[in-house]
């Protein structure tokens, strides 16, 4: 097997892990933070947090370096539109990514307060990061999606 193939099998996986965990993750932290169970509240969020950590990350890293390693194995320029826009969009994914963590990170320091305190609501702050936070989540994956669509169709 050539190393394109293994480089394409590696970007196509880590593409996949990125938005899957993604989407898990709004899944399951919206979800749960409708529900206004504290304790599932803090749960979940630092789950989250976690796997943001473990997965998200780590597939950032993997999709960038097997992207460029791609682009040069292929003998793509930055001239081809569709490439340029590719990465102007996967990092405009990664800068709604950076607050969505220290939110998410924010978030579980609140929930763990609030569980521990009764006396304590987690009150309008954590709503606000909450709205924040999805927000930030429609341009981001709106951008995901885009990227998956450039990179097969590699229109002209």
């Amino acid at each position: 097997m050539s190393s394109y193939f293994i480089l394409k099998a590696i970007h196509i996986t880590s593409a996949a892990v990125l938005f899957g965990t993604g989407l898990g993750i709004a899944f399951f932290k919206w979800i749960t933070d409708r529900s206004g169970n504290i304790a599932a509240i803090r749960v979940v969020s630092e789950r989250v947090v976690m796997a943001d950590w473990l997965f998200t990350l780590p597939a950032i890293i993997v999709q960038a370096v097997t992207g460029v390693a791609l682009m040069r194995t292929l003998n793509y320029s930055l001239s081809q539109t569709w490439l340029v826009w590719s990465i102007a969009l996967f990092c405009l994914a990664g800068l709604c990514w950076i607050p969505v963590v220290w939110l998410q990170m924010r978030m579980r320091d609140i929930a763990r307060e609030s569980e521990h305190d009764a006396a304590t609501s987690m009150g309008q702050g954590y709503r606000t990061y909450a709205r924040v936070w999805f927000w930030l989540g429609v341009p981001a994956f709106a951008a995901v999606i885009l990227v998956f669509w450039l990179m097969v169709t590699k229109p002209q």
